[in-house]
C-alpha cells in the first residue's frame, strides 16, 4: 500500500502543477510516440492493453510484469530528413511490479546557417536526446498506477538545454469485459538548463482514454482525449491557398471538441496479428493549407508476432509533401 499511497499523491501533485501552467510550450517532440502500433492509430492512445514494450511510453501504467525481460526497438522516417528512434527495455519486479529503462533520439538532419546580415556560413545539425526510466505497480488486480523520470538534452547547433519531465498514470483493466479506461498527466518537469534568457515549458497535458474489444466481433476501439488543459483550440482555414484568400479562424464548439480527440479502430482476428486505422483531427487541421494531403490526420497500422519476434509498421502522410513510415520490433531476451 505504501508504493499505492506514493503514486496516488504523484497524481495529485501533477493536477496541481497542471492548473498552475499556461499554454505557452516547447519540447513538444515529447508527443510524438516511439511506438508504430501507437502512431497507426492516430498517434495519441493512453489505454492500449498490449504485450508490447513501446506502447508504455504513452502511459507508465501500462507496463506491468508480463514485459519480462522484454526488448523494443523502433525507427521513424519522419518529415523532412527527420530521423526518430527509440530502445526500451522491461524487467519485473516481483509479482505486482515492473520497472524499464529508456532512450528516444530524435535528429532534425542538417540546416542553414547564417550570419545577422542574412549570409550563409554553413550548416549545423538539430537533435533532442531523452531518456529515462519507469516504474509501475499493480494497487488492485484491477488498477494499476505508473511514473515515469526523464531526461531531455537538446543541442541546436552552439545551443544547449536540459531539462527534467516525467508522466504519471492510472489505468483499469478488466479483462472480462475487455475494457480499459486510463488517466495520465504528461510531461510535467521543466528547464534545469536553457538556451539562453527565455525559459521553455513543457508541453504539460491531462488525457484520458477509453479502449474496449466489441464482444461478438474481433474489433478493438479507442478513443483519446488529450490537449485537456485548456479547451479552446482555434486554428486558421485558408481555402485553396490562391492570392487574396483571407484566413479564416475556426473556433467553434464542435471543432474545439474534435480537436481535443483521437479515434481509433483495429481489428485483431488473434494474439498474432492486427491492423488498424486511426483519425487525428487536430493532426489534419493543423494542416489546413491547399496543399494538404486528403489523408491527412489518418495513419495506418499493422502488426504480426512470428516465432520470437513481435514486429510492427506504421503510416502517416500528414502532408502531401511528407509521408511518414515507423518500425518496430520486440522480443523476448529471455527465449534466446
Amino acid at each position: 500500500m505504501k508504493r499505492a499511497s506514493i503514486i496516488c499523491a504523484s497524481l495529485l501533485w501533477g493536477l496541481s502543477a497542471v492548473a498552475s501552467g499556461d499554454g505557452s510550450t516547447a519540447y513538444n517532440f515529447l508527443n510524438i510516440s516511439t511506438s508504430s502500433h501507437i502512431y497507426g492509430l492516430g498517434g495519441v492512445n493512453i489505454s492500449l492493453i498490449d504485450d508490447d514494450i513501446n506502447v508504455t511510453d504513452q502511459n507508465p501504467a501500462l507496463l506491468g510484469p508480463e514485459v519480462e525481460k522484454q526488448l523494443g526497438i523502433s525507427y521513424m522516417r519522419y518529415i523532412g530528413e527527420s530521423n526518430f528512434a527509440g530502445v526500451k527495455y522491461g524487467m519485473a519486479a516481483g509479482e505486482r511490479s515492473a520497472w524499464a529503462v529508456s532512450v528516444q533520439y530524435f535528429d532534425y538532419g542538417k540546416m542553414t546557417s547564417a550570419d545577422v546580415s542574412g549570409n550563409i556560413t554553413g550548416t549545423f545539425s538539430v537533435k533532442d536526446i531523452c531518456f529515462g526510466g519507469t516504474y509501475s505497480h499493480d494497487i488492485t488486480d484491477r488498477l494499476r498506477g505508473g511514473i515515469s523520470i526523464k531526461g531531455i538534452y537538446s543541442a541546436y547547433d552552439e545551443y544547449s538545454a536540459f531539462a527534467v519531465a516525467s508522466d504519471l498514470g492510472l489505468n483499469y483493466f478488466d479483462p472480462e469485459k475487455d475494457l480499459s479506461l486510463s488517466f495520465v498527466v504528461a510531461n510535467l518537469g521543466g528547464q534545469v538548463k536553457r538556451f539562453n534568457e527565455s525559459y521553455d515549458r513543457l508541453p504539460v497535458d491531462l488525457r484520458l482514454g477509453l479502449t474496449k474489444m466489441l464482444a461478438n466481433v474481433p474489433l478493438r476501439l479507442s478513443v483519446t482525449a488529450w490537449n485537456l488543459t485548456r479547451w479552446n483550440l482555434p486554428y486558421y482555414e485558408v481555402g485553396d491557398g490562391s492570392a487574396g484568400t483571407e484566413e479564416k479562424k475556426k473556433d467553434s464548439f464542435g471543432s474545439n471538441l474534435m480537436r481535443h480527440l483521437v479515434f481509433a479502430a483495429e481489428f485483431v482476428p488473434s494474439d498474432k496479428f492486427y491492423v488498424g486505422v486511426g483519425y487525428n483531427y487536430k493532426t489534419r487541421t493543423d494542416m489546413s493549407t491547399y496543399s494538404r494531403s486528403f489523408l491527412s490526420g489518418f495513419s495506418l497500422s499493422a502488426g504480426l508476432n512470428v516465432r520470437r519476434f513481435g514486429l510492427g509498421v506504421a503510416f502517416a502522410q500528414p502532408h502531401s509533401g511528407a509521408t511518414t513510415l515507423m518500425f518496430s520490433i520486440t522480443t523476448r531476451l529471455a527465449e534466446f
